[in-house]
C-alpha cells in the first residue's frame, strides 16, 4: 500500500509537468490529446519574442549575481559559525537561516514595506537584495554541513608548518569545501531563477523575471507559448541541480 500510495503521489505531481512538455510541441493553437502532429513552432515564436528574451536575460543576470553574492556571504559566515566561538553565534546563525521558515509572501511584503519606509523606489538592487536573503540560508546550510566533516587538525597542521591563515584557506580549506561551495552556488541560482512569489513584490516593469512573466501571461490567456516557455524553464531548473550533484560527486572523488 505504501508503494502504491507513493506511486500515485508521483503520478499526481509529475503528470501536469509532462503534459506541459508534450503540449509545447503541439502545432495547434489549442492543446488537446491526441495531438495532430509535432512541431517546434511555438519555440521558434518564443525565440522571436523580445519581451520574453528580456525576461530571460533579467533572470540569468539576477540568478548569477544572487549566486555569487550568496556564496560570498555564506562561506565566511559558515566558517565563522563552525570554526569560532563568539557571543551571539547561535542567534545570528538562526537569524540568517530564518528566511527558510518565513513564508515568501510575508518576506516579500516586509522587505517592500521596509524599502518604502526608507523612501527608496523599487529597483534591480532591491530585487537582488531580496533574492540574496532568500538563497543565503541554503548556501549557509550546505557549506556548514560540509565544514563539520572537515577536521580542524588539517588547518592547524598547515598553520604549524608556516602557512598564514589566507594560505591555509586557499590550499587546505577551499579545496575540501569546493564541492559544497559549488553546489550551494548552483542551488542559489536555481532558487533565484525559479522564484515568483516574493519576486512579484520586488520586480519592476523593467526588471521582470521569467516566472513573473509567465504569471502575467497566464492572467490574460493560456497561450501555447506558455507551454514552450514552461518546458524551457523545466529543463533549466531540473538540469541545474542535477549538474550540481554530478559535479559535486566528481569533486568529492578528487577528479
Amino acid at each position: 500500500m505504501i508503494r502504491l500510495f507513493t506511486l500515485l503521489v508521483y503520478i499526481w505531481m509529475f503528470t501536469p509537468i509532462i503534459a506541459v512538455i508534450i503540449l509545447s510541441f503541439n502545432p495547434q493553437q489549442f492543446g488537446s490529446f491526441p495531438m495532430e502532429g509535432f512541431s517546434f513552432k511555438w519555440f521558434v515564436k518564443l525565440s522571436h519574442n523580445s519581451t520574453i528574451l528580456d525576461a530571460f536575460k533579467n533572470s540569468l543576470v539576477l540568478g548569477s549575481c544572487t549566486a555569487v553574492l550568496s556564496t560570498a556571504f555564506g562561506v565566511p559566515a559558515a566558517m565563522a559559525f563552525i570554526r569560532y566561538e563568539f557571543r551571539g553565534k547561535e542567534f545570528i546563525n538562526t537569524l540568517l537561516i530564518a528566511p527558510i521558515m518565513i513564508p515568501e509572501v510575508v518576506l516579500g511584503v516586509a522587505l517592500l514595506l521596509f524599502i518604502r519606509w526608507l523612501q527608496q523606489p523599487k529597483s534591480f538592487a532591491l530585487l537582488l537584495i531580496g533574492h540574496v536573503v532568500l538563497t543565503l540560508p541554503y548556501v549557509l546550510l550546505i557549506v556548514q554541513a560540509r565544514l563539520v566533516g572537515i577536521k580542524k587538525e588539517y588547518e592547524e597542521a598547515a598553520l604549524s608548518l608556516g602557512a598564514n591563515p589566507f594560505q591555509t584557506f586557499m590550499e587546505i580549506t577551499f579545496p575540501l569545501l569546493a564541492p559544497a561551495i559549488f553546489a550551494g552556488m548552483l542551488f542559489a541560482f536555481t532558487i533565484s531563477f525559479d522564484d515568483v512569489t516574493a519576486t512579484l513584490f520586488w520586480a519592476t516593469a523593467q526588471n521582470q523575471t521569467v516566472p513573473v512573466k509567465i504569471f502575467g501571461m497566464l492572467r490574460n490567456s493560456v497561450s501555447p507559448e506558455i507551454n514552450a516557455l514552461g518546458t524551457v524553464m523545466i529543463i533549466l531548473t531540473v538540469s541545474t541541480p542535477l549538474l550540481a550533484g554530478y559535479l559535486t560527486r566528481r569533486f568529492a572523488r578528487g577528479k
